[in-house]
């Protein structure tokens, strides 16, 4: 995608964000009962008359897209045509949605009780309603919400009923439907309940993509799913799945619809529900199952205070103009709209570059709370700060981030002292204050437990607090890719820093969001943003730091260190101790089990090494760089390492070894 027209080297401080409005302020001043029976009269899709459920099945099972699948599928299997179209109704059944709208009022109800209880405000950004509103009455509309907590479907909807739009039909997984009584409530709110992989199942693919096409196509609803796929428990944006947007964007690309409007929305939490739920996960405890006894026993967080949360409701994304010159839609006209076919390099490019740039789009608009920045020293001083030193770097990292661009909520009128303490308070499960100096909790274990469950729990302390810091990664990414490469590559020249760079931002493109085939425009912005903030001097064949870059460099460098020391970490691990038969499986706890070793014997002190989520981030870089391949033998498929390669790509990590690459010739 050109880059040009999403990332243009701009001063990010001039970029006119939209005001909010705290939607809990009324619901504290007015009744939850006349609130739930308000007047609802949403506004629909050129005024067309809502589909009753029932209905849209019947579109659905009578498709000639799904009729051709059924016959295709009754000529493979040798099942007769009706056994098949009866499949094909089960599948539906199971899959759809049945929105009533007396659930969506007792959950309006409910939800109010419940917000009132958990969040101190729900900020909504009231222009992005009055655009979405617009979008609605236009064209058929995609709604993408980032996913950092179950919360955020909930939200999505109370927020739409609250402003009287069209509610929307939401991607479910199907471990929602499981939960008793709890899983049709949600069908009846808007819900659909897909299965997490499909497999090579033809008759499952073709009754939920045409499901999702019908509504998109007729405009019965808003369409709602999460870009990346699944919660992030790390609070870093997560690589876009491509399927669900390639099947909204298949009927603009088949001239079915005149538009499709994709609506990025950024959700923001000061404190996650989830928080230590997710840090057990990464080291390796089992996700709770979805349950309704479940629901019942987590009423407890309702005793806790969650701060504030953000729901910024970005600009409608028209698919019509970013097809504009990328995407020539007359090759679709040489086959039947009907009859599937698999999309075309150009398209899968097409939709993967999008899926990129609304996931930036998303990260952009994220509001960010003074705590993420505190929780960026506290992670780079574990041993604990003095409070008035805490105070000072956090009004000075607040200046920088303001200067690259972040949208920062830090309180007006009110002192740097009082901002710090009032986010020291409302997250002390994760740190404490004591006669001035601030410590996180990560060392404050103790007792006579084994050695190995004084790390789980202090390592449950330190993702808790490193994910509040990831929080704000995305809005120094490029600059501190750029410091790390600076360091490394040891020199001036600036062929050579871009060398560097580019090969870290290859090294953590699954780790980060980083539009594939952007390396140049990356490195442009990272040298635009140090220069910005007086770091750096660009001059014509060289990068050379400033006084005050002295200060900023190496803070921006520290920002990746768990990074660097997780994936050499991970490098030692496959050439020191892996055996030949590794499997993809064994791989994460034989890897947990390295890095715990490392940590025991006091020779890492970086907990993110102890991440299934940096593991996992980590296999898949060495899988594309062809440090590590995957094997199948008789019965299972291993993981062979190049170990001359993981050594050269260990020590290149630690900044041992330049890198050699070939150069742009721009650069």
């Amino acid at each position: 995608m050109a880059s040009k027209s999403v990332y243009s080297q701009r001063d990010p401080v001039l970029k006119k964000r939209d005001d909010f409005e705290d939607i809990l302020e009324e619901r504290r001043n007015s009744s939850d009962l006349r609130y739930a029976f308000k007047c609802y009269t949403p506004v629909l899709y050129k005024g067309l008359v809502p589909c009753k459920p029932a209905m849209l099945k019947t579109i659905v099972l009578q498709s000639d897209s799904l009729q051709h699948v059924i016959n295709q599928v009754s000529a493979e299997s040798g099942e007769s045509v009706e056994l098949v179209q009866e499949e094909a109704a089960a599948i539906l059944e199971e899959m759809a949605h049945r929105q009533q709208l007396s659930t969506v009022r007792f959950f309006a109800f409910t939800l109010s009780k419940a917000f009132k209880s958990l969040f101190r405000s729900v900020c909504v950004n009231e222009e992005g309603i009055q655009r979405l509103q617009q979008a609605i009455h236009e064209h058929p509309v995609v709604l993408l919400p980032s996913h950092r907590s179950y919360m955020d479907f909930l939200m999505m909807s109370y927020i739409l009923y609250t402003y009287d739009l069209t509610l929307p039909v939401i991607a479910a997984g199907m471990d929602f439907m499981s939960m008793k009584f709890v899983g049709e409530m949600l069908r009846m709110s808007g819900a659909f309940f897909i299965r997490r992989s499909f497999g090579g199942d033809k008759l499952y693919w073709a009754v939920f993509s045409e499901y999702v096409k019908t509504i998109l196509r007729n405009g019965y609803s808003p369409i709602e799913f999460f870009l990346e796929g699944t919660r992030s428990r790390t609070s870093k944006s997560l690589t876009p799945k491509l399927g669900l947007l390639n099947i909204v964007m298949e009927p603009f690309l088949k001239g079915e619809v005149f538009d499709v409007s994709l609506v990025p929305v950024s959700i923001s939490y000061e404190r996650v529900l989830e928080e230590a739920l997710y840090a057990r996960e990464l080291l390796g405890v089992p996700k709770p199952k979805e349950s309704t006894s479940g629901l019942l026993k987590a009423r407890r967080i309702f005793s806790e205070d969650y701060g504030s949360m953000h729901v910024y409701f970005g600009q409608p994304v028209s698919v019509r103009s970013l097809a504009q010159g990328r995407i020539n839609r007359a090759q679709y006209n040489l086959v039947p709209r009907h009859i599937p076919r698999k999309p075309t390099n150009e398209a899968q490019s097409f939709v993967n570059d999008t899926a990129y740039q609304l996931v930036r789009m998303q990260e952009e608009n994220m509001v960010l709370k003074p705590w993420v920045l505190i929780a960026t020293f506290l992670m780079q001083n574990l041993e604990g700060m003095e409070l008035s030193q805490l105070v000072e770097q956090t009004v000075w990292l607040r200046d920088l981030a303001r200067s690259f661009g972040a949208f920062l909520d830090w309180p007006d009128h009110t002192s740097s002292m009082k901002v710090v303490s009032s986010s020291l308070s409302l997250h002390s499960n994760l740190v404490s204050v004591c006669g001035g100096q601030v410590r996180p909790l990560v060392a404050a274990a103790q007792g006579s437990e084994s050695p190995e469950a004084l790390l789980f729990e202090q390592a449950v302390s330190a993702l808790s607090c490193a994910s509040y810091r990831n929080q704000v990664l995305h809005v120094f990414l490029r600059p501190a890719l750029l410091a790390v490469a600076m360091h490394t590559a040891a020199t001036q020249r600036k062929d050579e820093v871009y060398n560097c760079f580019s090969f870290l931002r290859n090294v953590f493109s699954n780790e980060f969001i980083l539009c594939p085939g952007e390396a140049v425009q990356d490195f442009d912005e990272a040298c635009y943003l140090l220069m910005k903030c007086g770091a750096v001097q660009i001059l014509q064949q060289g990068v050379v730091t400033t006084e005050s870059g002295r200060v900023t460099l190496p803070f921006l460098c520290a920002m990746l260190e768990p990074f660097l020391q997780g994936y050499q970490v991970v490098c030692r691990y496959l050439c020191e101790e892996a055996n030949d038969n590794l499997t993809e499986k064994l791989f994460i706890p034989a890897v947990r089990t390295f890095a715990v070793k490392l940590h025991l014997a006091g020779s890492l002190r970086c907990y993110e090494a102890l991440s299934s989520d940096l593991q996992k981030n980590a296999l898949a870089a060495l899988l594309r760089l062809h440090a590590v391949k995957k094997v199948k033998t008789a019965d299972q498929v291993v993981l062979k390492v190049n170990k001359l390669a993981m050594n050269s790509l260990e020590d290149t990590l630690g900044g041992k070894i330049p890198t050699q690459k070939p150069v742009l010739a721009r650069l």
